[in-house]
This record gives C-alpha cells, structure tokens and sequence, in this order.
C-alpha cells in the first residue's frame, strides 16, 4: 500500500521540483535579460551625457564630497592644462589652482568650490584668476552648482574671459581718458552759455534765450554723462573714494524725494515718501534707520531710482518706502509705469543696457545709471535688484547695512567729544593773542624826530616836531660859538721881501 502511494507520489514531486527549477530558470534569465536592457539603457544615456559634456565649450569638472575630481572635459583640459589621467582621481586644489590678488591661494572662505560643498548654494563669479599647468595666469567666469544634498559634490562650469577683461580694461582706460578730456570744454561751454543768459553780461531778446536755455541743459546733461563716466571707469579701478558718515536714512532720503517733487509735478505724478507722509501734520513719527556709509554715494543711487521711476512712468504715483530689521535697511522706489520684460531684467545693471522697446524708445539714457548704482552698493557693502512686471510697474530695490542702535550711540558720542575738542582748541588758539597782549607793559610811543614820509600829522606832533627842530638848531649855533671862543689867536708873520 505504501509502495503504491509512494509510486504515485514521487512522480508528482519530482514534476513540481522540475516545474520549479525550470521556472527559476526562466526567471534568472529574465532578470538577467532586464539587467541586461538597463545596463544597455545606462551605457546609451552615458555615452550621450559624455558626449554632450565633451562637446561642451566651457570647461566642467566634476568633484565629490572629497573634493576628488571624478570628471573633466576637453575644454577644461585645454583651458587648465592637464591631461584627463592626470586629473581624475587628484584633488581639485591641485588641477583649479585659484588665487587671489596677492597671488596665494584661496582660504576655505572665499573659495568658490568649498562654499558649495558647505553650503549647498550655486555661487557665480567673474573675477576668478587660475594658474595653469604652465603656470600661466588667466581670468576665468565660474559657476559653481551642487549636484545634489549638501555635501554630495560640486560640478564647477567656466571659460577663459582673460581677452574680454583685456579689452574692457582698455576701454575703461579710453574712457576714463576721454571724459578727463572732454569736461574742460564742455565746463567752459556751459560757463560762456551761462554769462550770455546773464542780463548784467549780455543783452539778447527772447527767441535767443530760448536758444541758449535749450543749449544750457544740454551741455549740463553732457557734463554730467562725462562725469558718470568718470565715475564708473574709478568704480571698475577700485579708485573711487568712500567716506563714510553716520545719517538717518530716513531724514536723509526724505530730503533726497523733497528736491525731486517738482520733477513729479511737472509730469502730473504723484511722489509719495511713506515714511514721512505729508497729511500727517506733524503728529507722525519716523522711525529711525541709521547706517555709517558715504553719503554721496547713497544720494546718487535713490536719486537716480527716483528720476527713473518718474522718467518711466507716463502717468500715476511714484512711492518710496523705507524697511528694514536689525541687520538691514531696504529703500525700495515703487511705481506704476511701463514694467520690464523679464528677459530683460537679468542684463538691467549690466553697462550701457537699455531696454530697447516701443515705450522706452522715446525716453533718454545712456545705460550708465543702473550699472553705476549696483557698483555703488556693492562698495558699501549692500545690494540692489528689481522685481517687475512688463507694462505693471517696477520696484527697485537697494538694501544697505544698518547700525544697531548701540553703535549708532557710541558714534554719536564721538563725534560729539571730537566737535567738542575742537572748539575747545579754536577757542584756545583765538584767546592767545588776546592774553599775549594785555600781558605785555604799555608801549609808549615817543615823538617824532621827523616827519614820516606819506603821513599827515597832528597839530601835537608838529608841535614836537618844530620844537625839536629848534633846540637842534640851537645846539649847533652853541657849539659853533664855544669852537670860536676856544681857537688860538692868530699871530700875524711878516713877509720877508726878497728884494731887500
């Protein structure tokens, strides 16, 4: 009986053992045929990734969390120098040898690459110098971009910019010259132009004048583009001055928007400053925003955001907003007028820029202004941007460090002890004379013994004179007397005649 299970049995264990061998079978090959497949797949799509990086112009360089290099393109190769098997595997410190402007290498808090790796965020600049395997220095523009979680690794893009850097230093230097050049004349344009529309210096009649006025503003428009020029070419050189002072951004600006309200009137806008409103009636009170900057310079950046938002803004209100927490100061100009394109707004601080358009072509500029501005606030350690809709209005933007309320105090205070020194040495050196004098004996003046030349005389020093006159007088009649009274008598000896 149960050899007669077992018989039955056996045959249907062995069907299922072969069934589920065979099935594991068909199973590994299909894995193995769907590995295959993706390897296939991974292999094309790396293939056409290394494809597109080596026909890439810019260099790119992959580097892990490490700072190992695991990629390098052929235009980077070229660019630096190094062969591909002698970069991958090194250190990226030993292939993008970075320096600064003392020529020594970059510490971890300005290098680009190790600010990614730390922080996670794309850096952009365009004032990189590397030293090649030839040791050759050139100028480079980096991108530096995470390639995924912090910490993962960093793909840093770039290209050779040493020839642009070249040629927008000599321009710089051309215009810096020709502006330095052309002010003379343009000054003394505007001088002669003044003294003919002066009535004491010039007699001309009323269509003239019209003229003249018209060639007046123009040469004042042309005397400050030279001047602009000057500016920019000294921003780029790292020559510009920059004194700071102690002001309340608020009070200050307010002053600024003041002088610009008969612009906004005369185009029938509205110039709105909200942190001082004018319906207030003396009852609102400002809040205080103090920043150490140069005034000159924060002066030209909102007077220039200012003459803008009125300059583009057909019609409507222009309104200057001041913001700010314990670290920062925003003063943002907001209007109504024609917008910005977006594609525009990445290249808006760039030099010489201008929105080209059917609603700007009809309005001056020169593309100086902006671009001025941003160098302005990046020297004094802040930032300016825009936000903008095309045809809804723009808000510029410019942010400044501010003065805790404490530093804001202690410099105060010192310029308040210095003030105080001051006078107190003006005041010291104005009473010294004072004291000198009443300290010294009298001075009696003795009369004249004769007449000074070119002067007219008292009746009392006349007197003095004639008398002095006489007595000298009779001292020389005395003693001309005393000398014949005490000569020898003459004794008178005969003359021998010689005939006798």
């Amino acid at each position: 009986m149960i050899s007669i299970v077992l018989s039955s049995v056996i045959p249907l264990i062995a069907s299922s053992i072969i069934w589920r061998s065979k099935s594991s079978r068909d199973e590994l090959e299909d894995g193995n045929k769907a590995y295959r497949n993706l390897a296939n797949e991974l292999n094309e799509v790396t293939s056409k990734s290394e494809i597109v990086i080596n026909a890439i112009g810019d260099g790119v360089i992959a580097i892990d969390s490490q700072g190992i290099i695991r990629l390098i393109n052929p235009a980077a190769q070229q660019i630096i120098g190094w062969g591909k098997q002698d970069a991958l595997s090194l250190n990226y410190k030993s292939v993008l040898k970075l320096i600064d402007k003392k020529n020594e290498a970059l510490d971890v808090a300005s290098d680009p690459i190790q600010q990614v790796l730390n922080n996670n965020q794309q850096i952009r600049t365009n004032d990189q110098t590397i030293i090649t395997s030839s040791d050759k220095k050139i100028m480079i523009s980096l991108v530096v971009s995470p390639a995924g979680e912090t910490g993962s690794g960093v793909i840093a893009v770039f290209h050779d910019i040493t020839k642009e850097k070249t040629e927008e230093r000599e321009q710089a230097e051309f215009i810096s010259t020709a502006s330095h050049e052309m002010r003379t004349p343009v000054a003394s344009i505007e001088g002669y132009l003044g003294l003919a529309l002066n009535a004491q210096t010039a007699q001309i009649d009323d269509r003239a004048r019209d003229f003249i006025l018209k060639a007046h503003a123009s040469a004042e428009h042309l005397g400050r583009l030279f001047q602009d020029l000057l500016d920019i070419s000294k921003a780029d050189d790292g020559h510009l001055s920059n004194n700071p002072q102690m002001i309340n951004i608020v009070t200050f600006t307010h002053d600024i928007v003041q002088g610009l309200e008969e612009k906004a009137t005369n185009k029938g806008l509205r110039l709105i400053f909200k942190p001082m409103p004018d319906n207030t009636a003396g009852r609102f009170v400002a809040p205080a925003y103090s920043v150490n900057l140069d005034n000159d310079h924060i002066r030209e950046i909102i007077n220039n955001l200012v003459e803008n938002a009125i300059k583009y803004t057909p019609k409507g209100e222009v309104i200057v907003d001041i913001t700010g927490d314990d670290d920062r100061v925003v003063v943002s100009v907001k209007d109504n007028g024609i917008g910005i394109p977006a594609e525009d707004i990445p290249h808006l601080f760039q030099k010489f820029y201008r929105v080209d358009n059917e609603n700007t072509r009809q309005i001056g500029g020169t593309g100086l202004g902006l671009y001025l501005s941003r160098r302005l606030a990046e020297i004094m350690g802040g930032r300016i941007w825009v936000e903008s809709v095309y045809k809804s209005g723009s808000t510029f933007y410019l942010e400044l460090p501010r003065l805790s309320p404490q530093d804001a105090n202690m410099i105060a205070s010192q310029k308040e002890l210095v003030a105080q020194e001051k006078a107190n040495q003006e005041q010291k050196v104005s009473t010294e004379p004072v004291k000198s004098i009443l300290n010294k004996p009298p001075i009696v003046e003795e009369p004249a013994n004769n007449v000074p030349r070119g002067q007219a005389l008292t009746p009392e020093q006349i007197a003095v004179y004639v008398k002095k006159q006489r007595e000298l007088a009779q001292q020389q009649n005395a003693t001309s007397a005393n000398n014949t009274n005490n000569r020898p008598p003459s004794v008178s000896v005969p003359t021998r005649n010689p005939q006798k």
